[in-house]
């Protein structure tokens, strides 16, 4: 069971488990904004894909997609993912990713009980979280495992807060758990508001392309689909009550990010006038507790599990505009075009 699967990394793990053949693969999502079928077009078909539209906050039905398909593992994806959304509206976040955490916790905790009385194994229960948790990062040092929690954002502090939750539950009542910390990902298929979609299709729209501050915060950058696969070995392989970093050892200056992908854009899809795409580059203010840095330290995945990535930033960026630039309806569908053109994270609303 994969919760958030409609999302931008949980439809890269569905297409990965996919692949990899798992035989029944539920999707759980409730389809907001950022989660989009048109992701899972092709995955759809497969024989043992089932979709259920359902919200991680109500409890009773999490209990009883729990009971009817009675899963092995829940990748536990599901959230509100998005900074500057965070400090719009923290209230969502709270709510998403503290409470449906809980509500997921209890679920199986209930499930497993009744396994103990001889129904069936008891599940595993993923879950997936961010490098963010750490805090910030000055110009050396990398986080690991044992990092301490030091979350600045109201995003941030959600996720740290459901990670405890899952390690509490774990050790207080026996739950067979993994824990998943990532770095920045980038993609296909992601909802046009984070960095690299908004900078495309801003490009291609002759807008300004906004860049925080000076551009100067560093972000270690992970392809999505190195990060579905390394989700997949930690859910199947991942010693139990373990965490383990996920990272693309592809540090780069938001404004670096920037000036490549416009380098890439002028070589693939150049101006009508022949003008740099890197002309349409506009500092503007700074996000309020703009985390400096974050860097992974992956080693511990690559030296227990075997996993490292595939793409480098260089050629996974490539990937991501030749996609974009091949699948406008996809952009167009979920509301793209228009996200790419908002700007948040300038102050809190109640």
């Amino acid at each position: 069971m994969v919760t958030g699967g409609a999302g931008f990394i949980g439809s890269a793990v569905i297409r990965r488990l996919v692949a990899d053949g798992y035989g029944k693969i539920v999707n759980v999502d409730l389809l907001t904004y950022a989660g989009n079928l048109e992701s899972l077009i092709e995955e759809s078909k497969y024989p043992g894909y089932v979709f259920e539209k359902a919200d991680i906050r109500d409890s009773v039905l999490m209990d009883e997609l729990i009971t009817r398909y009675e899963p092995n593992a829940i990748m536990h994806l599901a959230a509100e993912s998005h900074v500057d959304r965070s400090i719009d509206g923290p209230g969502a976040f709270v709510s998403t990713n503290i409470s449906g955490t809980y509500n997921l916790l209890e679920a199986v905790r209930a499930y497993n009980q009744k396994t103990r009385e001889g129904v069936k194994t008891s599940i595993r229960f993923h879950h997936i979280s961010t490098d963010e948790v750490y805090g910030s990062l000055e110009q050396q040092g990398l986080f690991t495992e044992d990092s301490p929690y030091q979350p600045n954002s109201p995003y941030s502090a959600t996720k740290a807060a459901a990670d405890h939750l899952v390690r509490a539950w774990g050790e207080t009542f026996g739950l067979d758990f993994v824990l998943s910390n990532c770095s920045n990902n980038y993609g296909p298929y992601q909802y046009p508001e984070k960095l690299i979609p908004v900078i495309i299709q801003r490009a291609l729209s002759e807008d300004a392309i906004p860049v925080y501050g000076r551009g100067e915060n560093v972000r270690d950058w992970l392809f999505v689909d190195d990060h579905a696969r390394a989700l997949v070995l930690i859910m199947s392989q991942g010693e139990s009550g373990r965490t383990y970093n996920v990272g693309g050892d592809s540090e780069r200056t938001n404004i670096a990010v920037v000036e490549e992908l416009c380098r890439v854009l002028d070589e693939i899809c150049p101006r009508e006038s022949k003008k740099p795409y890197a002309d349409l580059i506009e500092f503007t203010s700074d996000r309020p507790g703009h985390d400096f840095r974050y860097a992974i330290d992956a080693s511990r995945i690559r030296r227990e599990l075997g996993w490292r990535p595939q793409q480098s930033f260089e050629t996974g960026l490539r990937q991501t505009v030749k996609w974009y630039l091949a699948n406008p309806d996809w952009v167009s569908a979920v509301g793209g075009f228009r996200a790419a053109g908002e700007r948040r994270g300038l102050g809190a609303k109640k």
